[in-house]
């Protein structure tokens, strides 16, 4: 009975059965106890693996700025898979250090699944979700509006994601262990602020009146305990845009969650544990941020230094932009991730609430412009059935042009915009014109883009979306696919702890999940029109529609009901266009080798210094080198032997791998390496070790190394 992967060891809710009894009704309590907990016994799997995108001449996806293309690596980024089963259902949910999902990689990942595994994995139980980092390789969404600022689709980020994503759920699966789920939560502050606050303040100050903040302060945690307790792994939300990482950044990076989970990691696997290395899975996985922002000092007009909200110019040419609490984009990064990681480790001590239980999820595809349902009611929490809405065709506002206090636009837009430009309007109208029931249905938004509109050269913006719903015992996760703001979330999350008070306690929101159709704020914060609103595709009944769809779907799941699947997306893979041009050739500069160290460091330094070292590189799109690195830094563990081990990566928050072309023309360029040397690193010498892969003139990729003199660090 005490045996490891027993009933037993995997569930205790009923405290009086542990330890040994003399008494027979004891004993017949402790066989209902088992025989109930072996009902419902889970199997959890974690696995990481690393989705790093091409580092360098690929632009990123988030901020829509053309000049915005990555230089090298400060953050790896990885997939958090969580394989969750019992006897009758299992669930995939995987958190991927990216801007968002869509179905272009979700349906290549469950076409390789399927393959492997047959029918256990499909589009019915596999959730993917962004992070939503705005600082990684974009080109991968398969939408012609989303892949345009990255010069069109981009098969290195495409094939990256996918790689590892399924790296990351083969792992999971192979690692099924008894478990049961906990939940806990805490209030994280100073953290987050709500970058639309005047569209909040539409909403109905009866709503309003029930929330202490006007963005959601709580970190939610579920984690999965093995044998003996032992933590498996953990899955956070908690409200927040990963845009600590300014549009001006041109390394790859994961952003503040990313960086909390690998805090985390570290510190349940071991401070030495390289990231993506260890066994203990973490993820804080984006939820509704549609709203939040990270950057907690607040908006300034840029020279003035005034408060602003982006309703008008500060002045000419002058951008009104928030910015994080630290001296710089990296240092706010760290402050933000410290505080999320620290707060979900002070949850992770406390103790939890079972939830252990049935594995269910339902899915179904839904096209969002043929949506008539009825209106929800904030006041009441309740649908007025006597009247009607509908879903529109998808469209962007003049506001969406104007970007948001954590990334400014172009031009001369501005937020809050409820009317047209005649000069803007044709430039529409040439891409694609609105039909008058098109503006009407999406008022009081002026249209930018009539995106549902455009066919050239394929779909501008996702008409069918992908609505989950996934319940482990008493835990439901509501995976949307989109950044529902604050209310938004909030009026989602309330509908459905009504249906499910009698089956479950705990309800998650999981944004930005398998497919990518923009905002979702209420109806009320439409009318602002403010950046998420004018992003709001559907028209100002989009929440609306998800509000009924997933009190259906959620309806469906604790009924056991299945639901029709619904229209599949549209399939553009044949007909995607790019403009990034690929990697000609690589050559090394006269009479030097690729790898040779350029620029050597000093021999000696201290905690607190920056070691610097420059290489012969080739171009890092030759090769992603998943789970292979650019760059590392080793210590000499042996001089008898002459024996390295490697301490630190390009994964590493110490790090940076910063790749620059010195001529097109020859194909010449150089990687920088830089180490700031935390305290606490043991004495000893050290080196820098860079690694790549060049293309030859006349055909053929190969691999290179090469490293820095050693230095001393005391």
């Amino acid at each position: 009975m005490h045996e490891s992967g027993s009933p037993w060891t995997t569930c205790h809710t009923n405290q009086v059965v542990r330890g040994c009894t003399r008494s027979r009704q004891m004993w017949a309590l402790l066989c209902l106890a088992v025989s109930v907990c072996a009902a419902h016994g889970l199997r959890v799997g974690v696995g990481i693996a690393d989705v790093t995108g091409p580092p360098a001449e690929i632009g990123f996806m988030g901020y829509a700025n053309f000049e915005q293309s990555g230089q090298g690596i400060h953050l790896r980024q990885f997939a958090r898979a969580f394989v969750i089963a019992d006897d009758n259902s299992r669930l995939v949910f995987v958190s991927v250090d990216a801007a968002m999902m869509g179905n272009g990689i979700r349906k290549e990942v469950l076409k390789r699944l399927q393959k492997r595994f047959g029918d256990l994995y499909t589009e019915n139980n596999v959730i993917l979700s962004g992070t939503h980092t705005h600082s990684t390789p974009g080109g991968f969404l398969m939408d012609f509006l989303f892949d345009l600022p990255i010069l069109g689709f981009v098969k290195e980020t495409y094939v990256a994601y996918i790689a590892g994503i399924l790296k990351s759920i083969y792992i999971a699966h192979n690692n099924m262990k008894p478990a049961r789920l906990e939940y806990a939560e805490g209030e994280l502050l100073d953290a987050n602020i709500n970058r639309s606050p005047t569209s909040y303040l539409r909403n109905p100050p009866e709503e309003r009146a029930k929330y202490k903040y006007d963005v959601d302060k709580t970190l939610a945690q579920v984690r999965f305990l093995g044998p003996q307790d032992k933590v498996l792994g953990v899955i956070n939300w908690f409200a927040v845009h990963p845009t600590s990482m300014n549009n001006t950044n041109r390394l790859i990076s994961s952003d503040n969650v990313g960086y909390a989970s690998i805090l985390m990691e570290k510190a349940l696997n071991g401070p030495n544990t390289l990231p993506g290395k260890g066994s203990v899975v973490c993820a804080f996985a984006s939820t509704n941020l549609g709203d939040v922002s990270p950057n907690t000092r607040g908006p300034v007009c840029e020279f003035s230094g005034l408060a602003c909200d982006q309703s008008a110019l500060c002045g000419h040419k002058e951008r009104c932009f928030a910015s994080g609490p630290g001296r710089d984009m990296f240092d706010s990064t760290r402050i933000i991730a410290t505080k999320i990681f620290q707060t979900a480790m002070s949850v992770l001590k406390q103790p939890g609430e079972d939830l252990t239980g049935p594995v269910g999820v339902v899915h179904q595809y839904v096209e969002m412009p043929k949506q008539v349902v009825a209106p929800f009611d904030p006041i009441t929490d309740t649908f007025n059935t006597s009247a009607k809405v509908s879903g529109c065709l998808p469209a962007m506002g003049y506001s969406f042009a104007a970007g948001t206090t954590d990334g400014p636009g172009a031009f001369d837009f501005t937020q809050g915009t409820t009317t047209s430009n005649p000069l803007w309007n044709v430039v529409r109208d040439f891409i694609a014109e609105p039909t008058k029931e098109d503006i009407d249905c999406q008022a009081p938004k002026p249209i930018l883009l009539a995106t549902g509109r455009a066919k050239f050269p394929y779909e501008w913006q996702p008409r069918v979306v992908s609505c989950s719903v996934a319940r482990v015992g008493g835990l439901v996760v509501a995976a949307v696919p989109g950044e529902f703001t604050t209310m938004s979330g909030r009026r989602l999350r309330r509908q459905l702890a009504r249906i499910t008070s009698a089956g479950a306690s705990r309800v998650v929101l999981a944004g930005l999940s398998n497919v990518y159709a923009d905002y979702i704020a209420t109806p009320e914060e439409y009318q602002a029109q403010r950046y998420e609103a004018a992003s709001t595709i559907f028209g100002p009944h989009t929440l609306d529609i998800y509000l009924n769809k997933y009190v259906e779907l959620t309806r469906a799941l604790f009924e056991g009901r299945s639901v029709d699947p619904g229209p599949q997306p549209p399939d553009f893979s044949d007909q995607l266009i790019t403009l990034v041009p690929p990697v000609l050739w690589d050559a090394a500069p006269w009479g030097k080798e690729f790898g040779d160290c350029l620029v050597q460091p000093q021999k000696q330094y201290s905690h607190g210094d920056t070691v610097t070292a420059t290489f012969v590189s080739g171009h890092p799109r030759n090769s992603v080198r998943h789970g292979r690195w650019y760059a590392a830094v080793e210590r000499l563990q042996s001089a008898q032997d002459d024996a390295w081990v490697t301490i630190a990566t390009d994964a590493d928050w110490e790090t940076k791998y910063i790749w620059r072309r010195n001529s097109k023309i020859l194909g010449t360029s150089h990687a920088e390496i830089e180490w700031e040397i935390p305290a606490g690193t043991p004495a000893g010498t050290y080196r820098l070790h860079h690694f790549g892969n060049y293309k030859y003139i006349l055909g053929g990729i190969y691999p290179y190394s090469g490293f820095s003199d050693s230095f001393e660090v005391t």
